[in-house]
């Protein structure tokens, strides 16, 4: 009989175990200032050699790993920054990186 108790309860858990949960992601958007080293560039371009700063930015802000980093479009950059003096002009947003980092 108690064993009959038990197998609901193991079933339940153990599909409840199989549900994939959901990541916390963040999108940053930092200033792409150019610091004579090509990471920017690096950044901006979605490069494999921007991997390692990607990721030392996101876990600084305590995420696991960077997932994507590119340059930013206009509609990610906040009212705040854009008023800021590096703000897009026309179509260009060069002057911001945007990092998605998860947990």
């Amino acid at each position: 009989m108690r064993s009959l108790l038990v197998l609901p309860f193991a079933v339940v858990v153990f599909f409840g175990a199989a549900v994939p949960v959901q990541a916390e992601k963040r999108t940053f958007i930092i200033a792409n200032n150019p610091d004579g080293y090509g990471v920017e560039r690096c950044l901006a371009s979605g490069h494999k050699c921007g991997a390692p700063m990607a990721n030392a930015f996101c876990r600084s802000r305590k995420f696991k790993r960077a997932v994507l980093f590119r340059q930013a479009v206009r509609g990610e950059i906040t009212a705040a920054k854009a008023q800021d003096a590096y703000a897009c002009v026309g179509r260009r947003c060069e002057q911001f990186v945007a990092i998605e980092c998860v947990r």
